[in-house]
């Protein structure tokens, strides 16, 4: 593959202004790029002395190391990950593909302060794949003063790639987990579609964590060993363990609306019954259900759209 010298020189000129900044050039060291029709390579210059040498390199080497590290996780990790994706999980289709990578984000950038990231092992925290990169940039610059960008990228960053691999298996895991759970939420869309309403209310009060309790339009409890369950069950039960004993009776009963009385609209659980009962659903807060099962609702509660 050619070189894209006009990639090289912005490089370049990257590094450079890194250095500069970390007075690495001052002190004597200067960077020079070269490049072949298919390698570009970094050769690291000095006007010092040998003694001169000893006595700065081992501040050069890790601050080069660390923009080189920088670079390489700004500028080429999205495309070693797409390549990981592609030849060693067989994932083509760009559908595929944007939404797995979607799911490594959270992952790729664990460790900057990402609030809404999942709970994840340190192994996956960018700033310890920085640290790989520099410990073999670290390496390679004490081995030649002549680096080559592609053949550090292909041949030295075993280490770093095993730690994207890890981000990838992670990525696809969530992946197949939310498409099994999407299929899923079709599958009850399509028996709540085809059932004909069985009773024409339902309140389902939310009074809290995971309490929950159903009335009918009397408010009455709901029994629902009263409704016939057995299509539904046979169905679920063959594929998926459906604990979810709030929506399997509400598909039971098959209502015609549903009021969902709660102080928590965006739990989990509400979420999935909205996505499965869809128009059938209305969200309250604040009405005199709420007062007397929730309590009476707070002013911000009023107001909440």
């Amino acid at each position: 593959m050619k070189v894209d010298e006009s990639y090289v020189r912005s490089l370049s000129a990257q590094i450079e202004r890194e250095l500069h900044l970390l007075h690495i050039v001052e002190s004597g060291w200067t960077i020079a790029y070269e490049w072949t029709e298919t390698h570009a390579y970094i050769r690291l210059e000095s006007k010092l002395t040998d003694e001169e040498v000893s006595a700065v390199q081992g501040q050069m080497r890790p601050n080069l190391a660390g923009v080189l590290a920088d670079h390489i996780i700004a500028d080429k990790e999205s495309s070693i990950l797409r390549n990981l994706l592609i030849k060693e999980f067989k994932y083509e289709a760009k559908e595929d593909l944007e939404a797995i990578e979607g799911y490594c984000k959270p992952a790729v950038y664990a460790d900057t302060g990402m609030e809404d990231s999942p709970v994840l092992t340190n192994s996956f925290g960018i700033q310890r794949r920085r640290q790989v990169l520099v410990d073999q940039l670290m390496l390679a610059l004490e081995e030649t003063s002549r680096l080559s960008l592609d053949g550090f990228l292909h041949f030295r960053l075993q280490d770093y790639t095993d730690e994207l691999r890890e981000i990838a298996e992670y990525a696809i895991d969530e992946y197949m987990m939310d498409r099994q759970y999407q299929e899923f939420i079709s599958l009850l869309q399509y028996f709540v579609y085809i059932q004909e309403a069985k009773i024409p209310i339902v309140h389902l009060i939310h009074k809290g964590g995971h309490e929950f309790v159903i009335l009918n339009d009397r408010m009455e409890l709901i029994d629902a060993n009263e409704f016939d369950a057995s299509f539904k069950m046979e169905m679920l039960e063959k594929d998926i363990n459906f604990e979810d004993m709030i929506v399997s009776t509400l598909i039971t009963v098959s209502p015609a609306n549903i009021y969902i009385h709660t102080r928590d609209a965006d739990m989990t659980i509400i979420k999935t019954i909205r996505q499965i009962f869809e128009d059938r659903t209305t969200v309250c807060s604040y009405c005199r259900t709420c007062d007397i099962y929730l309590g009476e609702a707070k002013k911000q509660d009023q107001l909440s759209p």
